[in-house]
């Protein structure tokens, strides 16, 4: 088999892997999902608040089933990601996934240089820009490691591709192979799946949620901290990530966002992704429902707020299950029993008051504050200009002293 139909062969369960893919899986056409059309707007404005959106051109037909998709870069760029594996083979048993061992289905396997010159092929005929390369484990999460880290070498210093790569890192991975990946890549990424050990079991049993998986990400923060930046890839130490199944381990709201805020704090982990459940055949939870896919657009909006607008977990409008409605804007849930009541003066609020009003994000804050040096904000018609959603906004906020008039018109 050639390393195209290889990649053919991987690419039809890398959805359930988001890394940076631009359109939220939230609305995923993979998994079928009947999610209203505003859902994944609304979840690219709360991402990305006040700046603009413009859809960029969408894989066609042979970008798609090598496993091509459009992504959003840590700096914003959108690319065309390669998302694939090293192997599909796999010794862990993990109850969800369709790589697991004992799974019948056909197997494929990449030598490390076969991998890089199978991008850099694809890269040089403008298919693929970056690279994401994950991989299933045999004989040992550090023996797979270090042939994650030689795909990475081969590019960089024999064919030298100098743009974007995402590498994994496998659980049972090695403190000086987690360094060498962060010298390499332009972004690392552990898989938790669960939000602590007692929802790992249930999801995972052959993995350790503290040893394997949250370890790494300590090291990870520990290096980026102690170790000069021009060690990293081109100068920079990679940001990290992490992704969480969704609805198959029994596991609340609660327990994935307490486990996010944590990471956030502790590791700086630079997004938390969130994968809805969807069974599939030949694997233990196959008659377990599908997640409904509204939960994973609530939790990415709440872990949003919890990295980006100052919120604590303990603000977030949980039911008394420990889950998020589904009806309801968690920022907008959190304003009707806060500021309804005691409403923001625009021209007075300090920057993380402001970030609590629906329809403020942070680059529309930075335009609030500034304008509001040069003159007072007197007008809804003042904040639209500015980047301000005012149709969400004007019923939590005063304009010189005022509850502002909400014409249609404006919107």
């Amino acid at each position: 088999m050639d390393a195209v139909e290889k990649l053919r062969t991987v690419s039809a369960h890398m959805g359930l892997e988001p890394a940076e893919d631009y359109q939220p899986p939230a609305g995923s056409a993979h998994r079928g999902a009947s999610l209203d059309q505003r859902a994944p707007a609304e979840l690219r404005r709360l991402a990305n608040e006040s700046a603009p959106y413009t859809t960029p051109a969408l894989c066609d037909d042979k970008q798609r089933a090598l496993g091509v998709s459009y992504a959003a870069m840590p700096g914003g760029k959108r690319i065309a990601l390669l998302k694939t594996l090293l192997t599909s083979a796999c010794e862990r048993n993990c109850f969800y996934c369709p790589f697991r061992a004992g799974r019948d289905f056909r197997r494929v396997t990449f030598k490390p240089e076969e991998m890089a010159r199978a991008f850099l092929q694809l890269q040089q005929s403008r298919v693929a820009e970056g690279l994401f390369l994950s991989s299933g484990i045999m004989h040992g999460g550090a023996r797979i490691q270090d042939k994650l880290i030689a795909v990475a070498e081969v590019l960089r210093f024999k064919l030298g591709f100098k743009g974007y790569i995402h590498l994994k890192i496998m659980p049972g991975a090695e403190r000086a192979q987690v360094e060498r990946a962060m010298q390499l890549a332009d972004r690392v990424s552990i898989n938790l799946e669960a939000p602590n050990t007692h929802r790992l079991a249930a999801l995972a049993p052959l993995k350790e949620f503290t040893e394997e998986l949250v370890q790494p990400l300590r090291w990870v923060e520990e290096i980026r901290r102690t170790q000069p930046a021009r060690f990293g890839w081109n100068g920079r130490w990679p940001s990290s990530t992490t992704q969480f199944v969704v609805g198959a381990a029994g596991e609340t709201d609660l327990e994935l966002l307490s486990t996010t805020e944590a990471l956030h704090k502790q590791t700086r982990l630079a997004r938390a992704y969130f994968s809805a459940f969807h069974p599939l055949p030949d694997t233990p939870l196959e008659h377990q429902p599908a997640e409904n896919p509204w939960r994973e657009f609530r939790l990415y909006q709440s872990s949003f707020l919890l990295r980006d607008y100052g919120f604590g977990v303990e603000e977030l409008p949980f039911t008394p299950a420990g889950n998020l409605p589904l009806d309801v804007d968690p920022k907008v849930a959190w304003a009707q029993r806060n500021l309804s009541e005691a409403p923001v003066e625009i021209n007075r609020a300090d920057r993380q008051t402001l970030l609590r009003v629906p329809g403020i994000g942070p680059k529309g804050v930075e335009a609030v504050l500034s304008a509001r040096r040069q003159h007072t904000l007197r007008d809804l018609r003042d904040l639209k200009a500015l980047g301000v959603i005012v149709r969400r906004a004007a019923p939590y906020i005063l304009l010189d002293g005022r509850q502002p008039a909400r014409q249609l018109s404006l919107f």
